[in-house]
């Protein structure tokens, strides 16, 4: 029997489970098209049937030919509802009444098979209670593997998956406690604070060729210090909580095919379609940022003195020899350039990260706006604004690094003994006179440039964010507000030492910010919320 040129069988109603049901059906050819000659192609093969499933117009997500192997091999693996739908889309020739006469079968099949699977696990158990010693296995959802099968079962085009940058960087975000990556990250600094107390230069001044006292203490940095100890682990910590979430909650609810594997599978193909992505902000990071730089930066000068640089810890030994000798200061700026690199590998990987949570939302908006579930608006509204209040805690905790990163840069160059009095001065000046703006020594300062940068790419992750997410009417009340927090903040970064008063614009734009880490909404959504209960109630 042909329908819509394909090969038809109709669903036989003989009480086979789902693996005795699909492998008569693979092995017919169901659902394929006829050849040229006008017989049946032959027999399904796994990567004919994942094509297959692919390209049915409304499975935008499509099927993991992992997932298809798994109903061809001899195992208990069964098959999500989800996949049913479009096994019996193929099975049925895209013909709606059989393709229901088969979405029944299968599901039906597929009944019959956990029943049988769940009299093996028992009988497995009373086994195992009489063998003490003898640990059970673990059991697995459907079309979902073993480990041992995963480890034994490859693709048949090639070898196992290689080593993945992209996979492994996200499980740094998504994987284990939320507390480890910002505890890694705070223990880091202050393993490097301790060496910075051992070798003596975590307070120290010295006097520039000009007669101004500095301090330049490695604890007195503002951009080791407050960076490290306490925007860096807040970003993390926002990161991972807006991926887990992501991940574990909103992208399941969202795509609504009940299968948390699949849903999983889908998203480590949308953080794998960034790996280009990852390896060049690692190359940049580890290479440049962190290599190349501590070179010019700090190497060399040390060994060779001099350097159009500010004096900083990291060249103290040029300056006060008695303090640190030169092979301390080298060792201790080797290490801490390895893990400022690292460090900021990982907060670029939380960028794009951000970005692929924003993408992937939005493709899955787009592929359901045709759905015909009535929920799944009010899902949507729900998890649009949750993913925008994390972007923009974490686009304020970028441009606040960038800030603090290059405040710490100017204040080297300006004639102010420590970054506090610096600060305090250039408020008062802009009540009592006395503009110190252009006073300080010229510089060649690389900071402003590896800040400047993050402020970019901090900014165009906000942006795109607002492009793709800001259409829902809960999000754009309060998404102008959050730009403009934004902007202000962008504009304090902009103007650092460009005209006396400069910090009493960063002030308030520092404030409005930190508020902003609280809530997002600035009122907004909390003000809905409670209007939502007292609806309810």
């Amino acid at each position: 029997m042909f329908k819509n040129g394909k090969l038809f069988l109709p669903p036989p109603r003989d009480g086979s489970d789902f693996k005795e049901l699909f492998k008569r059906l693979a092995a017919a050819g169901a659902g394929r098209p006829l050849g040229k000659d006008g017989f049946p192609a032959g027999p399904w093969t796994p990567e004919l049937l994942a094509e297959a499933i692919s390209q049915i117009d409304s499975n935008r997500i499509g099927v993991d030919l992992r997932t298809v192997q798994l109903w061809f091999q001899e195992n208990e693996k069964g098959i999500s509802a989800a996949n049913i739908r479009w096994l019996a889309r193929v099975f049925g020739c895209d013909d709606p009444v059989a393709t229901s006469e088969w979405q029944m079968e299968l599901s039906a099949a597929q009944s019959r098979l956990s029943a049988k699977r769940r009299e093996w696990k028992r009988a497995e158990s009373s086994v195992a209670q009489e063998i003490p010693d003898t640990a059970l296995a673990p059991t697995f959802d459907d079309d979902t593997a073993s480990p041992a099968e995963l480890k034994r079962d490859t693709d048949v085009k090639g070898p196992r998956r290689r080593f993945g940058l992209a996979r492994k960087s996200e499980a740094f975000f998504s994987h284990g406690s939320p507390l480890n990556l910002p505890a890694s990250v705070f223990a880091g600094v202050t393993a490097l604070g301790f060496l910075s107390y051992i070798t003596g230069i975590h307070s120290v001044t010295y006097g520039r060729a000009d007669g101004v006292v500095k301090q330049v203490g490695f604890l007195w940095t503002a951009n080791w210090t407050f960076v490290f100890m306490v925007f860096l682990p807040l970003f993390f910590a926002f990161v991972t909580e807006l991926v887990t979430f992501w991940k574990d909650e909103g992208r399941p609810k969202l795509v609504g095919n009940g299968n948390k594997m699949e849903s999983d599978d889908a998203w480590a193909r949308s953080v794998e379609a960034s790996s280009y992505s990852y390896w060049a902000v690692f190359l940049i990071c580890v290479l440049f940022a962190g290599l190349f730089q501590w070179i010019g930066v700090c190497l060399l000068p040390l060994m060779k003195g001099g350097g159009n640089y500010a004096t900083d810890w990291g060249s103290l030994a040029i300056v006060r020899p008695e303090v640190i000798s030169v092979p301390e200061a080298i060792v201790f700026t080797g290490l801490a350039y390895l893990y400022m690199c690292l460090c900021f590998y990982l907060f670029f990987v939380g960028l794009i990260l951000l970005y692929t949570v924003i993408h992937d939302l939005w493709r899955i908006g787009e592929a359901a706006s045709n759905r015909p579930e009535v929920d799944y608006q009010h899902e949507h509204n729900q998890v649009s604004p949750r993913v925008m209040r994390g972007i923009f805690r974490c686009t304020v905790l970028g441009v606040l690094i960038a800030i603090v990163m290059k405040l710490q840069s100017a204040y080297l160059t300006s004639p102010g003994e420590n970054i506090v009095a610096w600060l305090v001065g250039d408020m008062s000046s802009a009540f009592y006179g006395g503009n110190d703006v252009g006073d300080g020594i010229a510089y060649r300062m690389p900071t402003h440039y590896s800040s400047f940068l993050i402020v970019i790419s901090t900014c165009v992750v906000f942006v795109y964010g607002t492009i793709r997410l800001g259409g829902g009417s809960r999000v754009q009340v309060p998404l102008w507000k959050m730009s403009a927090v934004v902007a202000l903040l962008v504009a304090g970064y902009l103007l650092i030492d460009a005209f006396a008063g400069f910090s009493i614009l960063l002030a308030v734009g520092v404030l409005l910010a930190t508020y902003g880490l609280f809530d997002p909404g600035f009122g907004r959504w909390r003000a809905s919320e409670l209007g939502k209960n007292h609806s309810v109630s």
